[in-house]
């Protein structure tokens, strides 16, 4: 496997906190579209996308070029909230473009510039609304490390990061959580029960298609059902579209044609269409009661990000041509993967859109697999509550053949792994 000469100062200088560059041991230099390059000068293609941060790709031209103008044209590059020309010009073409075509009278409120922050944002804001301490969120929910967030996240490992008891949530199972228990009727259940112990809830977190919890997708049906409840318990409903949304399932939003309307959407990841750090959060009209800098952050609305997020609307969402390209590409990716499914005894397809995945059933195989794929060329990562779900987060703006290339890759690295762990076995 190609390594830096350079990586040592990481292991000498760099948190033990650092992660994905463990699985990745190569210093990368530059990157196009779904390929990354190292230092040595060896191309991979990229299925991690900056874990759904790079939807369009590494350094798309187009937002490149705007960027560099608006840069070396002196633009302002750090202004707090104040009001700004890219600024105003994103709003514009966000409402033009993404809210008014779907019906939605949403504001959009600037948060700090991770996800994490338009998710405590978010509860903050349903907790003042409602006068209500209590928010569910479901299993194997991932929102976030900040405080708040974090405990509204399931994974024990994360949780155990926080030190100290995490408060305010109230977890209950997601769609098919648990096999043979109607998750919903479940809910349902514990809410109208006046001995059930459940509080009247400010809000129901979800995610309409789980990332780091296994690539579990709620339905239309489920969804609609939340929505419901939080209507008839008086709480709002939070949609959770971090790394779902900008796309990855095909339309803009995640929830899209499944009859819901959430109340509060955070954003972040592929918001900026660049990779730079940008989160907001959508606020239903008549629920932005906040106060002037009552939420705020020294980095709210990051201004570069302003500009080159107006370039990636303008350039994919004028029309509905490049979500057709989406559909189509995850049309091929599901047919692929189920044939892989089908090389693991027990594995199943897991996901929806570009968002898709095989549960290999094991942490072990899954971080096997994925090591194998990254011998060969290709960055790709597993998710799920015991890492068992290999995860396909590849650009949207693959090209056709390379996506194929790159699950061929990882059909041989699962034919590789089976055939060691038998051998293994025999011996």
């Amino acid at each position: 496997m190609a390594t830096s000469q350079h990586t040592d100062i990481y292991t000498r200088r760099e948190s033990e906190a650092r992660s994905y560059c463990r699985n990745f041991p190569v210093e990368f230099a530059t990157a196009r579209n779904a390929t990354l390059t190292d230092s040595s000068g060896r191309e991979y293609t990229d299925f991690l996308a900056g874990c759904s941060s790079l939807n369009y790709g590494h350094n798309d031209p187009d937002m490149k070029a705007a960027l560099v103008e608006y840069i070396t044209g002196e633009g302002i590059t750090h202004a707090l909230d104040m009001h700004t020309g890219p600024k105003a010009a994103f709003l514009e073409t966000f409402e033009r473009l993404i809210l008014k075509p779907r019906g939605m009278d949403h504001k959009i409120m600037m948060t700090g510039p991770t996800g994490t922050n338009a998710v405590e944002a978010a509860m903050k804001l349903a907790r003042k609304v409602t006068g209500r301490d209590t928010v569910i969120a479901f299993t194997n929910g991932f929102h976030g490390m900040t405080m708040g967030a974090l405990a509204a996240t399931g994974n024990a490992g994360k949780r155990a990061g926080g030190g100290m008891a995490l408060h305010g949530v109230v977890r209950m199972p997601f769609e098919g959580a648990i096999e043979g228990v109607d998750s919903l009727a479940y809910v349902k259940a514990m809410l109208e029960n006046p001995s059930g112990g459940v509080d009247a809830p400010a809000a129901f977190l979800i995610e309409p298609v789980q990332g780091e919890g296994g690539l579990n997708a709620a339905s239309a049906e489920f969804l609609r059902g939340i929505a419901a409840l939080a209507r008839e318990q008086g709480a709002l409903l939070i949609a959770d579209d971090i790394q779902a949304g900008i796309g990855r399932t095909g339309p803009f939003f995640s929830f899209e044609g499944m009859g819901v309307e959430p109340d509060l959407i955070p954003l972040a990841k592929s918001l900026s269409g660049f990779g730079l750090p940008f989160a907001a959060l959508l606020i239903r009209r008549d629920l932005d009661i906040w106060k002037p800098a009552e939420h705020n952050g020294t980095f709210r609305g990051n201004t570069h990000a302003f500009v080159t997020a107006r370039v990636a609307l303008e350039k994919f969402w004028a029309d509905d041509a490049f979500q057709r390209q989406t559909e189509a590409k995850a049309a091929v990716l599901t047919e692929r993967l189920k044939q892989i499914a089908a090389l693991v005894p027990g594995a199943r397809l897991k996901g929806r859109g570009m968002m898709q995945g095989v549960d290999v059933g094991s942490g072990d195989l899954a971080a096997d697999i994925c090591a194998r794929c990254f011998e060969r060329g290709l960055v790709i990562e597993t998710s799920g509550a015991h890492d068992e779900v290999v995860k396909v987060l590849a650009p949207l703006t693959i090209p056709q053949a390379q996506l194929e290339a790159g699950l061929e890759i990882i059909a041989t690295a699962v034919q590789d792994a089976l055939t060691e762990t038998t051998r293994i076995a025999a011996e």
